[in-house]
This record gives structure tokens, sequence and C-alpha cells, in this order.
């Protein structure tokens, strides 16, 4: 049971989360981010709907809030997994070979965690929770390690695509990440065991209204695009080396014949270049001097093979 100031903070960020989420909102709405981020927009308005449904079910009926929890959790998750895509997408998107490639892995991922989930749920024999909650528990989970692999990868290769860390792709990859990782240390590690459920229950609590302020600063303030100045000669070598293995060049293409014609006429430059008159004096004091001379080769008689 929660004491009654704990009680009181647990209420107080609550209610803190449909506030951020508007203001959030309202941003978006202003700024035309809602067309750019369209998951992420959408993932915002689920949560205040669930904030919508859920809050009020906490003081009335305990039965309607826990299908209420799970269902609005679930479609938490499916939209978590699209934010993720989306930043991606937004990320690779002068990329279009690496943007299709990834957008294949991410399809891929998601049907493998969605077996994971369905096999975790199906071989746990456990009384506290249902196979269905196991499921969305599980998925929940590989969505928070996806986030977490997101923010590593644009923490160390942002240089590399030319993503700016004022970017709003990578603020709301940031937001997610930091998010996830705190979740999973409190869920599971030996430090929620030691904690308590109540201050679990705050500090997640949190956590959650620290990623909301981190999303209000990056979508309220006006960030570049995309950072020109870097260098991105490798993800293009990347990018081509994609196209030229998902679009070879046919054996009959005229454009190694045309590579040979010039390879040709470059050769041929290099041997036409004009001689130094120095050179050209020496060259033809020689000639002279062979056409006086009374040198003759000797005949050679050649016997016919019987």
């Amino acid at each position: 049971m929660m004491s009654e100031k704990m009680r009181v903070v647990y209420y107080a960020l609550w209610i803190a989360h449909p506030v951020l989420q508007m203001g959030i909102v309202t941003i978006m709405l202003r700024r035309g981010l809602h067309r750019k981020f369209k998951f992420f927009f959408g993932y915002i308005l689920t949560q205040l709907v669930t904030f919508a449904v859920v809050f009020p079910a906490a003081w009335h009926s305990y039965s309607a809030l826990f299908y209420l929890y799970w269902a609005c959790d679930a479609l938490s998750v499916a939209f978590g997994f699209a934010v993720i895509h989306e930043v991606f997408v937004d990320v690779f998107r002068v990329f279009h070979t690496l943007r299709d490639l990834g957008s294949v892995l991410f399809k891929w991922a998601g049907l493998v965690m969605l077996l994971v989930a369905g096999v975790v749920s199906v071989s746990t024999n456990s009384s506290e929770i249902a196979p269905w909650m196991q499921a969305i528990v599980t998925s929940q989970r590989c969505v928070r390690i996806i986030q977490i692999g997101m923010v590593l990868f644009l923490l160390f290769f942002a240089h590399y695509v030319g993503v700016s860390r004022r970017q709003h792709s990578f603020g709301i990859a940031m937001g997610f990440g930091s998010f996830a990782v705190i979740e999973l240390v409190l869920i599971c590690s030996w430090v929620g065991n030691h904690l308590g459920g109540t201050w679990v229950s705050v500090l997640n609590m949190a956590a959650y209204n620290g990623s909301l302020l981190v999303w209000v600063g990056y979508v309220a303030v006006t960030r570049p695009a995309r950072d020109a100045s870097l260098s991105l000669l490798q993800p293009q070598r990347w990018e081509r080396s994609l196209t030229d293995i998902h679009h070879p060049l046919p054996s009959d293409s005229l454009i190694p014949m045309f590579e040979g014609m010039v390879d040709r006429a470059l050769s041929r430059t290099h041997q036409d270049a004009p001689v130094a008159p120095d050179t050209l004096v020496a060259n033809t004091s020689a000639r002279g001097a062979a056409a006086n001379s009374n040198f003759s080769l000797p005949a050679v008689h050649v016997s016919p093979k019987l």
C-alpha cells in the first residue's frame, strides 16, 4: 500500500502526462510536424486517450481498469514499434536504398518479435499472469530493447549519416531510449526487487515525464533538417554498393564499351604528347647520322627444306 504522501506524488506525476502531451500535440500541429512524424503524433494521441479512459476507471472499477490498461498497453507497443521505423526512415531519407533495406529488416524484426511473444506466452506455465498478458509484456520488452538500440546507433553513427543531434528524429529516439533504459532497469533487474512496487511505479512515472519534457523541447525549438557539412562518403559508398547489388549492369550494356573507349583515348593522348625541343634535335641528328653511314645488313640465304 502507498502512503498518503507517495499517493499524492504518484497521481501528480500521472496528471502531468496529459498536460505535457497536450503541449506536444499543440506544438506539432502549429509547426506541421504531425505530417512528418505521423506515427509519433498518433502515439501521443493514443496516450491521451489512454489517460482519458484509464484514469477515471482507477477511481470506479478495478476490473474495467485492468482490461482497459492492458488494451491500451498493447496499442502503445504497436505505435512504439512504428515510431522506431519512422525515425529510421527519417534518418536515412536521402539514402533510398539503405532506407528500403532497413524497412525490410524492420518488417522481419516485427514478425520475429510477434513469434517470440507467441512462443513465450504459450510456453509460460504461470498462474499469476495470463498468456495474452505475457505476450504483451514480452512484445513491450522487445520494443524497449529495439528503442535502446536505435538510440545507441544514432549516438555512435549520427556523424556518418549526416544527422545532427539537434534533429527532431534524434530527440524522439532519445526520449524513447532513455525511458526504455530506466524501465528495463526497474523491472528486469535486482534494482526493482529492492526498491519495491511503490518506488518502481513512482520512478517509472517520473522517467516518462522526463521523456515528455525532452520531446517538448525538441518539437518547440526549430532544428536543422540535416547537417550538410558532415562527410557522407561512407554511407554513399554503402548506397552505391547496395544499388549495384539490386540493379546489376546487363552483359550487353554500353557502359563498359564507353569506358573502354575513354581509356583508349586517354592512352593515345599520352602517346601523342608534345616532345621537348632538346629531345627532338637529338633524335633528328641521330637519324641523319644513320642515313649517311655505309652500314648495310648482310644477306641471309635460306635453303629450302626437302
